[in-house]
């Protein structure tokens, strides 16, 4: 079975930090893109952080460069989305979904998120302040 799990998620002072994974199963994340989306209440989901399926690229949303940081692990299968300095309007429903073949994460930037092929089930993230 196709699956991508999310896990991480949970209550976060402004400032603090968070660590966020996705975890691979019954498909090898090698030959994969992968972006990580928030969604917040009322709001439509966004992209947040790329990686390309080589890891070699990746980008990031304007607004959390600098905070944010997306890697990969293949020999684990799953992908990290480090979170510091978190802001109030970081909060949301975070997701990972992944893109076969082998866009640079620019052109997974540039996708709408219907071309993604798999996505995970979410994790939240609640700032307080």
């Amino acid at each position: 079975q196709l699956q991508l799990v999310e896990s991480g998620g949970g209550l976060v002072h402004v400032g603090g930090s968070l660590r966020l994974s996705c975890v691979a199963s019954g498909f090898s994340l090698d030959y994969y893109g992968l972006g990580w989306f928030r969604q917040g209440p009322g709001e439509e989901r966004e992209g947040v952080g790329y990686i390309s399926g080589s890891g070699e690229s990746t980008k990031y949303l304007d607004s959390v460069k600098g905070r944010f940081t997306i890697s990969k692990d293949n020999a684990k299968n799953t992908a990290y989305l480090q979170m510091n300095s978190v802001q109030p309007e970081d909060a949301g429903v975070y997701y990972c979904a992944v893109k076969y073949g082998r866009s640079g994460a620019s052109a997974l930037f540039s996708m709408p998120n219907s071309d993604y092929d798999y996505w995970g089930q979410g994790t939240q993230v609640t700032v307080s302040s």
